[in-house]
């Protein structure tokens, strides 16, 4: 097997799904473009290409608003997961098993294998910091990208308020106006839905082969169970 194939077989969700989002952030950013082309025909602007329309607020705080959703889901999902339980799916810990777990079940200190990550060995406030490393990095990641909503958003509607020849909007203003919020929980109800069915759906269905799904035949109630 060459090392390109290995590379590939070994990092196979990775590479499809990056290559999928540069494909649709692509299809996002000519269909904006059009879009956004339309609406300043219809204002009596001069349409732009592709790579003014990259550089303007309307293309970011599109981007924008969904990458702050997706985190949060992820944030949600893996800090809520520690303690909340759904009986059946295997998006769910064990029943028994709520809570952050012993070191023997997280291999930490004393129980690390060999291979673990040295920080899961060292204790201390390299272990406590580590141990959350991937919550508080989706965290981070929808903060950031929260905020760059808000302010590519208002730079959006500051820039169609002085085509139309209004002052423009400060972005303290925008944070409680009706466009920034009904961008944000829009996309919040949708990322909740998504998970939160998810998880119930796994429990009665099954994908054969997905880890995201129980074996075929495995009960509706297996908790905690890859296929």
């Amino acid at each position: 097997m060459s090392r390109a194939t290995r590379f590939l077989r070994d990092n196979g969700i990775s590479v499809v799904f990056g290559i999928g989002f540069l494909l649709t952030l692509l299809g996002q950013a000519l269909a904006g473009r059009a879009e956004f082309n339309e609406e300043l025909k219809a204002e009596g602007a001069s349409t732009i290409g592709l790579g003014e329309y990259l550089t303007t607020a309307h293309f970011a705080v599109n981007v924008t608003e969904n990458w702050q959703s997706e985190y949060l889901q992820f944030f949600l999902f893996i800090l809520l997961t520690v303690w909340l339980l759904q009986r059946g799916s295997p998006e769910s810990k064990e029943l028994h098993k709520a809570g952050t777990e012993t070191d023997r079940e997280q291999l930490t200190g004393d129980h690390a294998r060999p291979d673990s990550p040295k920080w899961a060995v060292v204790g201390g406030v390299r272990q406590a910091l580590y141990s959350r490393s991937l919550g508080a990095l989706m965290l981070l990641i929808f903060l950031g990208a929260w905020f760059a909503q808000s302010v590519s958003g208002a730079a959006a509607e500051s820039e169609e308020r002085l085509r139309s020849l209004q002052d423009p909007l400060p972005w303290s203003e925008y944070l409680g106006s009706p466009d920034f919020w009904s961008r944000t929980l829009q996309n919040w109800q949708s990322e909740l839905l998504a998970v939160g069915s998810m998880a119930i759906f796994a429990v009665f269905l099954r994908q054969r082969g997905s880890p995201e799904s129980k074996p075929v035949g495995a009960s509706h109630g297996d908790t905690d169970f890859e296929g």
